[in-house]
Order: C-alpha cells, then sequence, then structure tokens
C-alpha cells in the first residue's frame, strides 16, 4: 500500500512517518511539505499518480496561534485553501483514502458541555474557522463508493518534543512555583500522540471503519491540578498547589484586567475552564482499546521535556 502524507516535517507528520515506517513493512511512504503543496511548481495529481497513492493523509495547516499574529485570510489561505486543493485531486485520482487533519477547534473554542460529533460547531477563532470551511467543502463533495474520507478532530495532541501549552505549564510547575488556583477544578481532554498514530494506521489498514467525522482523545479527561501532579511525579518530587480562595482570586483576575497583570479575567477562564471531547465513536468504530492511558500519555510527555 502507497501511503502519501502532507507536512511530514511537522509534529505529527514527523510522528507518523516514524511509526509507520517502522510498524508495517507493507506500507511505503511519500511526502511532501506544505510550501510544495502552495507552490505552483508540482500538478499533485500527478505527483499522485506517479507514486501510485493508495493514501492521502493531509496534516500540512498553520496551527492554532494563540498569540493572534495570524489572520482569518492567512488561516484560510493555508488551512482551507490547500486542502481543498488537495482533495480535489484525490477525488480525481486512484487513490481510496483521504485523512484530513481537522482539529476539535472546528467545532468550538469553550464548551461546559461534553463536545460529540452531533455538536452544533460555532467555532469562535479564526484557526477553528477556517478548519471547518474545510471540513465542510470535502463533506460537500459526492464520492464513488471505492473512496472512504475521514475527518478526523484531535483535541490538545501531546507527546516527546511537542512545543505545544503543555510545555508552558511544564516550565512554570518546574521552577517550583506554587500553582495557586488549587480550589479550580475543571476537565480537560488531551490527545496522546501514540493514540493518534494508533488510530491513524487502523484507517489506512482496515476497510471496515465508515467514512466521517471522528473525535480523537484520550479515554480520561483531566485536571490542570492533576497535570500539575503528574509533572511533579515525572521529576520524583510532591506537587506545590495552594487553594487559595476562588472569590480572592477572582477580585485578583479583575484587578489585572485594569492594570494590565499577568493574571486577568480572560487568562483565568483558560487556566480554568472544561474542555471535554467524547471519544466514544471512534473507539466504537474501531473496536479496540487505545493503546495508551491519558496518565500514561501524559507522564510520557513529560518525561520527555525533562531530558531536554
Amino acid at each position: 500500500m502507497n501511503v502519501l502524507i502532507s507536512g511530514s516535517n511537522g509534529f505529527v507528520g514527523k510522528n507518523l512517518s516514524q511509526y509507520l515506517d517502522q510498524d508495517s513493512a507493507l506500507l511505503n511512504l511519500a511526502s511532501f511539505e506544505r510550501s510544495l503543496l502552495e507552490s505552483h511548481q508540482i500538478d499533485i495529481q500527478n505527483f499522485m499518480y506517479e507514486r501510485n497513492a493508495n493514501v492521502v493523509i493531509h496534516l500540512a495547516g498553520i496551527a492554532h496561534d494563540f498569540k493572534g499574529n495570524i489572520n482569518l485570510t492567512q488561516y484560510s489561505r493555508v488551512n482551507t485553501d490547500l486542502t481543498i486543493k488537495l482533495f480535489d485531486a484525490f477525488v480525481l485520482s486512484q487513490a481510496e483514502v483521504f485523512i484530513f487533519l481537522s482539529s476539535a477547534k472546528s467545532v468550538t473554542d469553550i464548551s461546559s458541555s461534553l463536545l460529540t460529533e452531533e455538536t452544533i460547531c460555532n467555532p469562535q477563532t479564526d484557526y477553528g474557522k477556517s478548519k471547518l470551511a474545510a471540513e465542510e467543502y470535502i463533506l460537500s463533495k459526492e464520492l464513488s463508493k471505492n473512496k472512504r474520507i475521514y475527518i478526523l478532530r484531535p483535541c490538545m495532541i501531546h507527546g516527546p518534543e511537542n512545543k505545544g501549552n503543555l510545555n508552558l505549564l511544564f516550565k512554570i510547575v518546574s521552577k517550583s512555583i506554587p500553582w495557586p488556583l488549587g480550589a479550580f477544578e475543571n476537565k480537560r481532554s488531551f490527545c496522546s500522540i501514540d493514540n493518534l498514530m494508533f488510530i491513524f494506521k487502523e484507517l489506512i489498514e482496515r476497510e471496515d471503519i465508515p467514512s466521517g467525522i471522528y473525535n480523537v482523545a484520550d479515554d480520561e479527561p483531566l485536571s490542570t491540578n492533576e497535570l500539575i501532579g503528574l509533572i511533579a511525579q515525572s521529576q520524583y518530587r510532591s506537587p506545590k498547589i495552594w487553594s487559595i480562595s476562588r472569590s480572592l482570586i477572582d477580585k485578583v483576575a479583575r484587578i489585572g484586567d485594569k492594570l494590565n497583570l499577568p493574571l486577568n479575567t480572560e487568562r483565568l477562564q483558560k487556566l480554568t475552564s472544561s474542555y471535554v471531547v467524547s471519544n466514544a465513536k471512534i473507539k466504537a468504530a474501531i473496536g479496540k482499546p487505545l493503546p495508551v492511558s491519558s496518565r500514561e500519555g501524559l507522564l510520557k510527555t513529560f518525561k520527555s521535556f525533562n531530558s531536554k
């Protein structure tokens, strides 16, 4: 089987290339970067034909920029337009499987209820809107019966060499600074890179998994307090968590709004909110347990940070 991967130099792409190359001798991998997809120097359809691609995995894109330096036009040009370009080539090609790595943020950025594939999409960020637009285009096309498409919506992906928000939290906790928000109890879903790789492999190698949208998350959502405990465990020490009155923290955050302090109401909301994603649909479709538990995956990630 011949697998074509876009965005192979990204975090997910590097892990997927290594995982498939090591785990399945029957797969032949080919890959290209976003810059090649953006240029006019390559005919994507011919590229697929020359490599006799059976499976196309589209990972290339702009990741969520929390600093607000990227606007909707930039997100759309890459996350939406390039997806359309590659998907159109897939439709006309001999390839049978198209897997698009979208995001749970295509549904919503903030949610107090469990997110499922049936949750009505209402993304608030430009990143989420660009991913949703790509999803909608893919789903709008009628395909021949021999083709299957999978839209994966992972929550926060983590693993060794990942440079996301977990790395920032790790650095704070590693300085032995007490965590002052212990009185807030939240739950958030995470996605181990190991579990994501396992799901990719199942979708590639099996023909009995129906096309559609699938959330991807580890089994157990964890609180920020539990994350801090795992970080401390990865360093063989006890966590430092202070349970300061929530009303006092709220007052400090409101003062932070006025005085432009590090802790303000917006940042407090992000640090203490819940975001729980259901993985029931993908697990039912695969019919197998995920290989890594939430805590095992996160502990592996945090231990990798210690070695840097």
